[in-house]
């Protein structure tokens, strides 16, 4: 259970150092002297760098031992945060940013077959639900704690602090974790011919699609409790808090539901989250009421998560390392998608109507996933 959570607490300090710089964009205009845009090419250009190189960042590292490659991870990232927090330059500190997001797609990757395997088969699912913890706590606490701390010490404190977290979490890998070699490695080629199975084609575009159905509302959730719901800032914090403890009981009820019937879940999933939606439409006005339904939205968005990485590396058991790469790669595309078409909503619609960007999204997503399971899925079982 120890070096379980110590693999969580490795995706938490990777997700924390991707988007704790989100609640400091301020503190870096000011220090460097650019403007907001500019400054927002930290939080953008690390999500591109992952959806464009994460599948061949994974399929490169394949065949190293999975501790190992968890350790250099670690100290990649924790060298780059030392050397952000001192960066004479703004060049420097996006030169910074950029090395370690071609590493953030191999940490999931080996992350996830670690939790795999250090269990039994039968609770496979169930371990990559916790691991997935360290996803949930990275995005709910990542962005308020690392602002806080930039708030109250200094812009260059906020990012040794996501140093810390890594380094915290490479030490007890090294330390408790034993040695994870590869075992019958396939060849690149093997691992990239998965790509000529027409249902990891359909898994990732249901996969992008239902990322983007939760980021085009969550992205502007803050906004959304503001102005529609007319939250104070403390209230919304609270929300954030409430929003966290949703996603850390909706990463264990994963575990169960996926690990009981995959595709019954995946079939139900994307019906229960847009109904979620057009609660949050119809009462978003009313403070008691969004406080519960951000509650059950926190709880249907982890199993989002968890459904992404699943549907696609269920079919792909056999180059395991590249299949987690391309879920972290669509999923960042799915996350840049689901921003920019919450925007378009936002600019031509209104902020009010939000929520239907996610139910339009999601929509497609079911129609990816339909059209997946009476291909491919009718007739067999997946692995559980």
């Amino acid at each position: 259970m120890f070096r379980l959570f110590m693999i969580t607490f490795g995706i938490f300090g990777i997700i924390n150092t991707e988007l704790g710089i989100v609640g400091i964009l301020p503190q870096v205009s000011n220090v460097y002297g650019i403007s907001a845009s500019q400054a927002g090419l930290l939080v953008s250009l690390f999500a591109l760098v992952i959806a464009l190189f994460g599948p061949f960042m994974t399929l490169l590292f394949s065949g190293v031992n999975h501790k190992i490659m968890m350790i250099a991870v670690l100290s990649v990232f924790v060298i780059c945060s030392v050397v952000g927090a001192f960066a004479p330059n703004y060049p420097t500190l996006v030169m910074a940013r950029i090395i370690p997001a071609f590493l953030h797609p191999v940490y999931f990757s080996v992350a996830f077959i670690a939790a795999a395997n250090s269990v039994n088969k039968d609770q496979s699912m169930k371990a990559v639900g916790k691991v997935f913890m360290g996803v949930t706590a990275g995005l709910v606490l990542g962005i308020p704690v690392t602002s806080f701390v930039a708030d109250i010490f200094s812009l260059r404190s906020a990012l040794l602090f996501s140093g810390a977290i890594n380094a915290i979490a490479m030490i007890g890998i090294a330390a408790f974790l034993p040695s994870m070699p590869v075992q019958g490695r396939m060849s690149y080629s093997a691992q990239l011919g998965i790509l000529r199975r027409p249902q990891i084609w359909l898994s990732l575009l249901a996969s992008t699609l239902v990322m983007s159905g939760v980021f085009s509302v969550y992205s502007y959730f803050a906004e959304y409790l503001g102005q529609v719901t007319h939250m104070s800032g403390k209230q919304i914090s609270l929300m954030l808090i409430v929003y966290g403890i949703g996603g850390m009981i909706g990463n264990l009820v994963a575990g169960y539901v996926f690990s009981k019937n995959m595709i019954r879940t995946a079939l139900i999933f994307p019906f229960i989250f847009g109904f979620i939606y057009l609660m949050v439409d119809y009462f978003g006005r009313y403070s008691i009421s969004m406080a519960i339904l951000v509650l059950l939205w926190g709880i249907i968005t982890t199993i989002g998560l968890n459904f992404s990485q699943l549907w696609i590396t269920s079919i792909a058991t056999d180059a395991p390392e590249f299949s987690n790469g391309l879920f972290v790669s669509f999923s960042n595309l799915g996350i840049t998608l689901g921003t920019f078409v919450g925007g378009l909503f936002i600019s031509y619609i209104g902020l009010e109507q939000i929520a239907w960007s996610g139910i339009i999204l999601l929509a497609l997503g079911a129609i990816m996933i339909v059209w997946r399971v009476r291909l491919y899925d009718m007739k067999k079982s997946l692995p559980h």
